[in-house]
């Protein structure tokens, strides 16, 4: 091989290598970015006694971590919740939570510890389906 052809080849790879590391550093700060808005997420408090008796679907979708759910109200009181959809990369074990919102019949609950950002999208998707029409 002479030497213009692996300059030439040399050239494409040090373009190629910046090329991946530009995109790389890219969606890393993507995905800090949308780690942060994750973890200023607020659950607002619903009045579930105020909500008439019924199934109500609602989801709440973001990188990394998405859920969709089916609330099911009965005489004023949250009946039963099905997690429809998760995606959630390491966040298994918050879906937990879904049973602690049916015990305490409310949102204000503790975030699955090792789960954080799994349990509030799962959360903001419950209030989500609570705040829409059955």
């Amino acid at each position: 091989m002479n030497v213009s052809k692996r300059w030439l080849l040399l050239t494409f790879l040090v373009l190629l290598i910046l090329l991946i590391a530009i995109g790389v550093l890219k969606v890393k700060a993507s995905l800090e970015q949308d780690l942060a808005t994750l973890n200023a997420i607020e659950i607002d408090a619903v009045d579930v006694s105020q909500l008439s008796d019924g199934d109500y679907e609602g989801e709440f979708r973001t990188v990394p971590v998405s859920a969709r759910v089916r609330v099911t109200l009965l005489d004023g009181r949250i009946e039963n919740i099905d997690l429809l959809e998760h995606n959630n990369g390491q966040g298994k074990p918050a879906e937990a939570i879904l049973q602690e919102v049916v015990e305490q019949q409310s949102l204000a609950v503790d975030i699955i510890a090792g789960a954080t950002y799994s349990s509030k999208v799962i959360l903001k998707a419950v209030e989500n389906a609570l705040t829409t029409n059955p």
